[in-house]
């Protein structure tokens, strides 16, 4: 309700400025009301205790005395042990649900202050998208679409693996199969059986270890015809990595690859601003730099960021820093954000320390690691496939699509079957995307088909079938939502409380961003759907005499609707009007 605390502030101010307390000592103890639905708002009275010499008590009772009636068309005022609490009146909420109504953009305001990087997703070229894949890639998906849709501008950063010493024996393989076979093969999604087979080759053949060896020295060379292999064998990948993109709805495209290959002319840039800024060492024949923040090995000794191994080699954390360099200088960025694993979280707290060190960000940059946990089958370890592999995310995809399709048919029989392929998609694409969202992301989850299906709890098929429940209503309402006007008349408590809950939305996108935690959009999405549940069960909407309250309550069953659906958009799901 930070719509509230906005609208109450200036009597906060008056009554505090007749009480002589300085604004710094009372403003940060506004917040929300403990639990929802006694009230909205509440001021704790206890730390003003010693400043005025009197109990919490009796500073909230003089404190509501002082209010008077000034606030009387905002909120009501009470006390009770210690705090002043304050609710809404329905006057207000219609003013601000009159307000929301009337913005396309639902309250959210537009801001385009800020430059960033999203670097996210990040497959290996010739390698399967595993279901370890999938938090990075819905998890970046989402920040990204909230940023954009606040107006930052934003920069989709693929990270891909297409560089380094692999990349020798799978040149070398794909010349035995032969270019139109290789291609043929990685064209059908086939990549980890071609890696697998080239890796085979590598450790029982010496002569194609050489070959393969050899092959990496070409392609690190700048060897033309080398480079033509090498960028078949991306070309093939990323074709097939664009399909499951496409199947899961995220905005990845051909124009956001920035591969490791892409950095590696700013390596010897990286090397050459380290050694100038005199942070770096040699360390048993490898350049190294120390960091400020000291980490310790197991034997308690210092660990360095190795930035080029001892063979010349340059190790990821060169490749981490070229990256920043152009991030910062050639895309302009305030704001580089890493969704990965947390599993990398001593890596790139090291490797931003680096680039503090060296000059490479500065006080107006932000690194931020949007770190998340595993993906857990019920018996809370890692999930894989019944053969003990890593299951490949297209085929969870599709599963989740059967599944969805399965429930469809039992649910409503008469969608036709080109409508219902496509709300099956919705529905399984969103159930997957949804179930890995909306679970706070430093945390693991378990991996619950009949859970994320499911039509009740926190569930994408709930929020969709919310969506399109309203939009039935308005099939079989005389009423076209064109038509509607934003006069609002609030009576009954149901009607309250999803008022409170709607204009709550602009809050919770704020708190999403700022925290890069999708979850709490998701969390709201589902308490929202959960008050429209109870308000369409005590508030007929269309069976009522009155022509007002029918109006008012089509106006918050519309508002309703465009919140789940921009919420779910925000979140990279679809919502059906029908299923």
């Amino acid at each position: 309700m930070d719509n509230l605390i906005k609208a109450l502030y200036p009597f906060f101010k008056k009554v505090f400025t007749s009480l002589n307390i300085e604004e710094d000592m009372w403003s940060n103890l506004i917040g929300p009301a403990t639990i929802e639905g006694d009230y909205d708002i509440a001021l704790p009275c206890h730390s003003l205790s010693s400043l005025l010499k009197i109990s919490p008590i009796d500073i909230s009772e003089n404190i509501v005395t002082l209010f008077s009636d000034d606030i009387s068309d905002i909120a009501k005022a009470s006390f009770r042990n210690g705090f002043v609490n304050f609710t809404a009146t329905p006057s207000w909420l219609e003013g601000q649900i009159s307000t929301i109504f009337s913005d396309p953009r639902l309250g959210i305001s537009h801001d385009d202050s800020r430059t960033f990087a999203v670097d996210y997703s990040a497959p290996n070229v010739a390698k399967e998208m595993h279901v370890g894949h999938l938090r990075s890639t819905v998890i970046g998906d989402s920040i990204v679409r909230l940023l954009s849709f606040k107006g930052h501008t934003v920069y989709r950063e693929n990270h891909i693996g297409d560089w380094g010493t692999p990349f020798g024996m799978l040149i070398e393989h794909l010349l035995d199969l032969g270019e139109d076979k290789a291609a043929k093969e990685l064209g059908v999604g086939d990549l980890d059986s071609f890696y697998k087979q080239a890796r085979s080759k590598f450790n029982q053949s010496e002569n194609f270890a050489s070959r393969s060896r050899n092959r990496v020295v070409l392609l690190q060379g700048g060897d033309q015809e080398t480079l033509r292999l090498w960028r078949i064998l991306v070309s093939e990948s990323m074709r097939y990595f664009n399909e499951v993109y496409s199947t899961l709805g995220v905005l990845l495209s051909d124009s956001d690859i920035k591969g490791e290959s892409s950095y590696h002319d700013l390596l010897p840039v990286v090397m050459e601003r380290l050694t100038k800024s005199k942070i770096l060492v040699n360390s048993d024949g490898a350049d190294v730099v120390f960091p400020v923040k000291k980490w310790l090995n197991r034997k308690g000794e210092q660990m360095p960021v190795i930035i080029r191994k001892g063979d010349g080699g340059y190790n990821y954390s060169a490749t981490d820093l070229a990256c920043i360099i152009d991030r910062t200088e050639r895309l302009n960025c305030t704001d580089l954000i890493y969704v990965v694993g947390t599993p990398q979280k001593q890596h790139f707290e090291m490797v931003f320390d680096v680039a503090n060190m060296a000059g490479f960000m500065h006080d107006n940059h932000n690194a931020t690691h949007v770190n998340f946990g595993s993906v857990l089958n019920r018996e809370g370890k890692i999930l894989k496939s019944r053969e003990g592999n890593t299951i490949k995310l297209v085929d969870l995809l599709s599963e989740s699509i059967s599944r969805a399709n399965s429930t469809i048919i039992k649910k409503n029989p008469t969608l036709s079957a080109a409508e219902r392929l496509k709300v099956s998609k919705m529905i399984g694409i969103g159930a997957v995307k949804y179930a890995d969202l909306s679970t706070e992301r430093t945390k693991d989850y378990v991996f619950d088909w009949d859970k994320m299906l499911s039509l009740e709890g926190n569930t994408s098929p709930y929020l969709q079938y919310a969506h399109a429940r309203i939009c039935s209503i308005f099939s079989k309402s005389d009423v076209s939502r064109d038509s509607l006007s934003s006069s609002i008349i609030i009576v009954d408590k149901e009607e309250e409380l999803l008022a409170k809950r709607l204009i709550s939305f602009p809050n919770v996108i704020e708190e999403s961003i700022s925290t890069y935690s999708p979850h709490k959009l998701c969390n709201y999405l589902h308490s929202l759907a959960s008050s429209f549940a109870s308000f369409y069960e005590n508030c007929p909407v269309l069976k009522n005499d009155d022509k007002k309250i029918i109006g008012s309550r089509l106006v918050l069953c519309d508002l309703t609707s465009r919140t789940l659906k921009l919420g779910l958009e925000l979140l990279g799901i679809e919502a059906p009007e029908r299923m």
